[in-house]
């Protein structure tokens, strides 16, 4: 982003309405944003007595897959961002670690760094296709959402296992000759 037009007069302001495609690293591990999707920035760039103050919001779409029942999700984030972008030389600079400050270079400022951190930031670390989302049935894998209200599966006590598959396979039948029967 070009400064020369806002200048280093402490009170100017540049307000930026521009839409720029996504490039593709802007993602977790289920959720991100489709690069070359759009990202909107409403900006106000604002000079003032240690650089350049940006303030304003990003709108921008993600998509992914849902952490609980694995359908697609699809949502926008619109999120704030406020960042100084300090002047070589301030005190701003000289009082912040290396990685703490964004510089003014030169007459520019490079945006894409504070977006790209305030969008993957701001993404989901489990992604949900509703606040409510059931998951998937322990029992048959299938979306809980989706099945009746009354569904259930016969669940069968571990330490019982063995008597179950004993009785369920067919009749028991007497053993005259067991020595363990009586």
């Amino acid at each position: 982003m070009e400064l020369r037009e806002l200048g280093r007069r402490p009170g100017s302001m540049q307000e930026l309405d521009r839409t720029v495609p996504a490039p593709a690293d802007w993602r977790l591990e289920l959720i991100g944003v489709p690069e070359g999707a759009p990202v909107h920035l409403h900006l106000r760039l604002e000079s003032v007595m240690e650089g350049v103050l940006v303030s304003g919001d990003i709108e921008v779409p993600v998509e992914g897959q849902c952490a609980r029942c694995l359908e697609p999700v699809h949502d926008t984030l619109g999120l704030d961002v406020q960042e100084l972008y300090a002047y070589p030389g301030s005190t701003t600079e000289a009082t912040s670690e290396e990685d703490e400050v964004r510089l003014v270079e030169g007459e520019r400022i490079d945006l894409e760094p504070m977006v790209r951190d305030t969008v993957v930031l701001a993404l989901p670390l489990s992604p949900t296709c509703t606040d409510d989302c059931a998951g998937l049935c322990s029992g048959c894998g299938q979306r809980v959402d989706d099945l009746p209200a009354d569904h259930s599966h016969e669940l069968v006590d571990p330490r019982w296992a063995g008597l179950a598959g004993r009785l369920t396979t067919g009749a028991v039948t007497d053993r005259p000759d067991d020595p363990e029967e009586n």
